[in-house]
C-alpha cells in the first residue's frame, strides 16, 4: 500500500479461499491501486490475528489463527512465479512467508530462485514472529539459507539476532539527544555481510519502548563498508505501531528506486515513513511523499492544515 501512495506499481502475490471475506479484502486492496492479478484462489479459510492493544505499561498482544489457512497450505508448483514475475524488477519477501510451514518455506525458495534468474533487486523483511515457527525448526535454520538470494535486508536487531545470531548493539534513547553507538553497528553491519555476502544494503529500525504509547525511532544502513544514521524521532503519543516495519520498507524501497545515488536521503525517508504510520490506526500506510518530505524537513507541528 505504501509503495502505491508513492506511486510505484506495486502487484501482491499470496494464495486466499474463494469466499466473501476473501473478496472484500481483494476489494480494499484493490481500492489502493494495489494490483491482484498475482493472488490465486485455493483452500478452506484466511489466516487471522487478533491484536489486544496495549496502553501504558500494559504489552500489546497478539493472537494467530493461522493453522490451515489458505497461505499456510501453500506448496510449490502452486504460484506460476514465472508469469508473474516475469514484468518485474523488483521481489520483496517476508520471513512471515517461510515461517508457517516447509512447504512455504520451499515455495518462497521457489519464487526467490525465479526472481534470481530473471535478474530481479531482491528484498526480504525478516519479519521474525516467535509464536508462528512451530514446524521443528528454527528461524535461522530455514532463514539463512533464504537470505542468500537477498540484495537488500531489513529488520529491528532482535530479528537480525534470531536469524544471524549477532547479538544486539542496543537502543536504549529516552530522548533525542541519546548517542548511537556507531562502532557497534559498523561492526553489527559487518557480521551480517559476513553471513550474506550478496547484501548490499544492510536496514536496521531503532525503537525503545518506553510505555505502549511512547517509543523512540531511528535507523541505521549499513553498506559496503559505510554506515549511515538517522536522527531520533521522539513519538510520545502513539496511536497504533503495528504495520511500521512494512511502512519503512515501503519507504526504503521507494528511495532505493527513487534516490539510487543517495543512500543518506533513503535512510531518512523510509524511518520517517515508519514513524508517520505510527500516527495512523491499522495496518496500511495512508501517507503520501509529500507529507513524509515534510516531516524529513522537520513539519512536526501537527497543525491543522487548512
Amino acid at each position: 500500500i505504501s509503495l502505491v501512495n508513492f506511486g510505484i506499481p506495486t502487484e501482491f502475490v499470496t494464495r486466499l479461499p474463494e469466499n466473501a471475506m476473501a473478496q472484500a479484502c481483494v476489494n480494499s486492496l484493490q481500492a489502493y491501486g494495489l494490483g491482484t492479478d498475482g493472488i490465486i484462489y485455493g483452500g478452506k479459510r484466511m489466516g487471522l490475528y487478533f491484536l489486544e492493544s496495549g496502553a501504558a505499561f500494559r504489552n500489546s498482544n497478539v493472537v494467530y489463527d493461522r493453522e490451515g489457512s489458505s497461505f499456510a497450505t501453500l506448496r510449490p508448483g502452486m504460484i506460476d512465479w514465472e508469469k508473474i514475475l516475469s514484468d518485474a524488477g523488483w521481489f520483496h519477501w517476508s520471513g512471515i512467508a517461510a515461517s508457517l510451514s516447509q512447504e512455504g518455506a520451499d515455495a518462497c525458495l521457489e519464487a526467490l530462485q525465479t526472481a534470481d534468474r530473471l535478474g530481479l533487486t531482491i528484498s526480504c523483511d525478516l519479519n521474525f514472529r516467535k509464536k508462528l515457527w512451530n514446524y521443528g525448526k528454527s528461524a535461522s535454520e530455514v532463514m539463512l539459507p533464504l537470505v542468500q538470494y537477498s540484495d537488500v535486508i531489513f529488520g529491528a536487531e532482535p530479528e537480525y539476532k534470531e536469524i544471524f545470531g549477532i547479538p544486539p548493539v542496543g537502543f536504549k534513547a529516552v530522548d533525542t539527544s541519546y548517542p548511537l553507538d556507531l562502532s557497534g553497528f559498523k561492526v553489527f553491519g559487518q557480521k551480517v555481510s559476513e553471513q550474506a555476502p550478496r547484501c548490499q544494503k544492510m536496514f536496521l529500525e531503532l525503537r525503545n519502548t518506553i510505555t505502549s504509547n511512547h517509543n523512540l525511532l531511528a535507523a541505521i544502513l549499513y553498506s559496503k563498508g559505510t554506515l549511515r544514521h538517522t536522527g531520533i524521532y521522539d513519538i510520545v503519543h502513539e496511536v497504533d505501531r503495528v504495520g511500521a516495519g512494512d511502512a519503512f520498507v515501503g519507504g526504503m524501497i521507494y528511495g532505493l528506486l527513487t534516490y539510487p545515488d543517495n543512500d543518506q536521503k533513503t535512510l531518512e525517508f523510509a524511518l520517517a515513513a515508519s514513524a508517520l504510520k505510527n500516527t495512523i490506526y491499522g495496518d496500511f500506510n495512508q501517507v503520501t511523499v509529500e507529507e513524509v518530505e515534510e516531516l524529513m524537513q522537520g513539519n512536526t507541528s501537527g497543525r491543522v492544515v487548512r
